[in-house]
């Protein structure tokens, strides 16, 4: 699914205290309880992809509440938030929101959204961790996990076989082992492994896998870590990864990665699950080889165990100022129940939960992404995340260690806000 994921963080002012956030102790289940109208906002996925779902939703609530008049508009992810802050202040709110699960935690803090009682929901006990992490807010539960997506390696078996690759890496040594052959073959023009530098996902997973991170909370305070040893050995490597495979350009983001992956200039690629398949598609495929020739497969991390990568994904949640929130957690259990789920899995999503995701392990289809979506990291959930759009300071500051320039590491001790 071709969305982007954004979030935000001002690197230099991570040590943040957290703020209180607004809302009862267990929410107002019964508010709206009888409602006679139910206003949903999804994203276009759900109209292009998935309606029969969101018609299948509709007919248990209006089963159970017969005459109830159910609204649907659909977004774009670039303008949906904006719609969405213009009418929070108002008294005309939808009464089910979807939100990238990035996008939770600036909400959760204004009080914008409805607490909700997590065991009502069909496998809320086995919500994968980066999913609860962000609809979580200093022990409340302000929404519920809808869909996750993962990140994978993706690579040519074309050109891994010209080098005498086979099969797809198991560990980092045999990664870099056949990256190192291709580049050696392929030349200086050629990324053995296409990787933006300004691509922040793919740089903390190194982070992570390291045993650093981008923040830790202690006491109440969230302080900055990515100058901790372990952070700066999980820069270091994403810098020699860089330095020695990547050599489009180094000022670029991931967003137009299945486009130049389709070009034919690389070998490679550590994206979203669904950017290799995007790359063979015709009108991007400016190779005509790419069809039946890309490979995706775990990706194998430094430290000897699966890279952790980042845990994308929707959340379903609740305006405060909705007058049918009863109505609302129903057709949200309905929509991301049991049933729904089922449905999610065969268009290719991962599943809301771990009971789920266990099952895709054992077809060959979906082995891949569900095993790497496994070990996972989600940013952190502090007030102080969200300031500066699209992670800027963290993209720049990445940027600067690509390109060599000064200031390619955050200060020791970040300044306290």
């Amino acid at each position: 699914m071709k969305r982007k994921l954004t979030a935000a963080i001002g690197i230099a002012g991570m040590m943040i205290s957290i703020a209180a956030c607004g809302g009862s102790d267990d929410g107002d289940s019964a508010k709206g309880a009888d409602a006679k109208e139910l206003t949903v906002w999804l994203t276009v996925d759900a109209q292009n992809n998935w309606p029969t779902l969101v018609k299948a939703a509709d007919k248990a609530v209006q089963k159970k509440h017969p005459g109830i008049r159910i609204k649907h508009e659909y977004y774009g992810w670039p303008d949906k938030n904006t719609k969405l802050d213009a009418v929070l202040a108002t008294d005309k709110v939808p009464d089910v929101v979807e939100m990238g699960n990035t996008e939770m935690l600036g909400y959760m803090v204004k009080g914008a959204f409805a607490p909700v009682e997590a065991g009502k929901f069909d496998n809320s006990g086995a919500w994968l961790d980066g999913l609860k992490a962000s609809v979580t807010y200093e022990g409340k539960t302000y929404g519920v996990p809808y869909y996750a997506g993962g990140r994978v390696a993706n690579w040519r078996k074309d050109v891994a076989a010209s080098v005498g690759v086979k099969t797809p890496p198991k560990t980092y040594k045999e990664l870099t082992a056949a990256l190192d052959k291709i580049q050696k073959k392929e030349g200086g023009k050629f990324s053995a492994w296409y990787q933006p530098t300004r691509d922040w996902y793919a740089a903390m997973s190194f982070v992570y896998d390291a045993g650093g991170s981008i923040a830790k909370e202690d006491g109440g305070t969230w302080k900055g870590s990515l100058s901790s040893p372990e952070s700066l050995k999980g820069l270091t490597e994403f810098k020699k990864v860089v330095d020695s495979y990547m050599h489009g350009d180094k000022t670029k983001d991931e967003s137009d990665r299945y486009i130049v992956y389709g070009q034919g200039k690389s070998a490679m690629i550590f994206g979203a699950a669904w950017e290799g398949a995007t790359s063979a598609d015709p009108k991007n495929d400016k190779t005509g080889k790419l069809k039946d020739n890309l490979e995706n497969f775990v990706m194998p991390g430094p430290s000897g165990k699966n890279m952790p990568v980042f845990l994308g994904g929707s959340d379903l949640a609740i305006p405060v100022k909705s007058k049918a929130q009863g109505v609302a957690a129903e057709w949200i259990n309905a929509f991301t129940g049991k049933d729904g789920q089922k449905g999610l899995i065969a268009k290719g999503n991962l599943p809301n939960n771990k009971t789920d995701l266990a099952t895709l392990k054992d077809d060959p289809a979906t082995a891949v992404p569900a095993t790497a979506a496994e070990s996972n990291w989600f940013v952190p959930m502090a007030p102080g995340w969200g300031q500066v759009e699209k992670a800027q300071v963290l993209q720049k500051m990445l940027q600067n260690i690509g390109t060599g320039k000064k200031s390619a590491v955050p200060p020791a001790a970040p300044p306290e806000r």
